[in-house]
């Protein structure tokens, strides 16, 4: 799912007042640890007042999403609206923010992260079929296609109502068949193989726990063919020990071994696409240090597409490149007995809320709730 960052395309966070009070009346607020007596009363109260006034506005009053709406409602997994742009329609789940999928209404590159996941196929020895789990309304699908015409494609979606939509709203290929199922139960039972799998299954922090592990990775791997990609959608960009893009990383490279795992963050969002490739041949000139390099990116994107276009972009996107090193023992490696991502997500959508609720907090302080009313209008 991408995130995008521009505030157009955050429809909860673009409501500056309801990402306070997420922040104000979740209790991590600490404000009250640094005022004299007198300045705490004075919050507290004001804390009261916030929450009352808050209560008693009408629903249309809090609303916080778009509008140009041509779809909204729910299925048993998530709620759903889908909107038309002038250049695209997009479909939105009931995540914190974000786009879950796009179709655009001029052919070309997205600007999101499936621009970026384009370099999977240049990154396999082979780009003749590929996998999506999380398929959604068919984003990459019809990047795939736009760019690998003779690709076989196979999508396995879990939510029903998301495929119905692809069909009434976006341009999903007819040729391209999709299967309803959890993505892990479908690897289970089947015995294909692919030249790239991408697996597009994390929103936010709801990344299901059975497709975040070693498990679930090695699945993956005996899905591809030798030489294949694997290409991972990981939706928030949070670095260091212990948070939930470490973990899976060094996952990741637990199964597909040294050397043969890559991430890119993708520009202007909170995505970053992480690639691992199956050794194949054995031929260095085929192994993920050497086709990923710009210059051979480039050129193989060219052979099999012949798009100019895509070609240079795969020289930038080499250029964000990343090698993730090899796991040690401090490494968090995530299985099906102990796989808390939960927990590590959280750790990251607080920190995100922090950054974005810190100035209203100072706002609220110093200038009351008719401060704060001011600020977001």
């Amino acid at each position: 799912m991408a995130q995008i960052t521009e505030a157009s395309e955050r429809p909860i966070l673009k409501s500056k007042i309801f990402l306070y009070i997420t922040e104000f009346f979740s209790g991590m607020s600490a404000d009250l640890l640094h005022l004299d007596q007198g300045q705490a009363h004075r919050l507290r109260g004001q804390r009261r007042d916030l929450r009352g006034h808050v209560l008693r506005l009408a629903p249309d009053r809090l609303r916080v999403w778009e509008t140009n709406l041509a779809y909204e409602g729910e299925s048993i997994y998530n709620y759903l609206q889908v909107k038309n742009l002038s250049d695209r329609t997009i479909l939105s789940t009931n995540v914190l923010f974000g786009v879950q999928s796009v179709t655009m209404k001029d052919k070309g590159l997205t600007g999101m992260y499936y621009d970026t996941a384009l370099a999977a196929p240049a990154l396999a020895d082979n780009a003749n079929s590929a996998l999506i789990l999380g398929m959604g309304t068919g984003t990459y699908a019809r990047q795939l296609k736009q760019y690998y015409p003779k690709m076989n494609i196979t999508g396995v979606e879990i939510d029903q109502k998301i495929t119905d939509l692809a069909g009434e709203y976006f341009d999903e290929p007819a040729d391209i068949p999709v299967t309803t199922y959890d993505g892990r139960a479908w690897l289970a039972a089947s015995h294909d193989k692919y030249d790239v799998i991408m697996v597009d299954a994390y929103q936010d922090i709801t990344i299901p726990f059975q497709m975040s592990s070693t498990e679930f990775f090695t699945m993956v791997r005996e899905h591809l063919n030798p030489g294949g990609v694997m290409v991972v959608n990981m939706n928030m960009i949070s670095d260091g020990q212990g948070s939930i893009n470490e973990a899976l990383s060094d996952t990741i490279a637990s199964v597909f071994g040294n050397g043969n795992t890559l991430t890119a963050d993708v520009p202007n969002t909170t995505n970053r696409e992480l690639f691992a490739k199956k050794p194949g041949s054995g031929s260095e000139e085929n192994s993920m240090q050497q086709a990923s390099k710009a210059l051979n990116l480039r050129e193989t994107t060219y052979e099999r597409t012949g798009s100019e276009d895509l070609e240079w972009y795969m020289e930038e996107v080499a250029s964000r490149f990343r090698k993730v090193n090899e796991p040690d023992s401090a490494s968090t490696i995530l299985t099906d007995d102990k796989a808390p991502v939960e927990v590590l997500g959280m750790h990251a959508i607080d920190q995100i809320i922090a950054d974005e609720a810190g100035p209203y907090r100072q706002i609220l302080k110093d200038e009351g709730f008719g401060g704060l009313l001011r600020a977001v209008q």
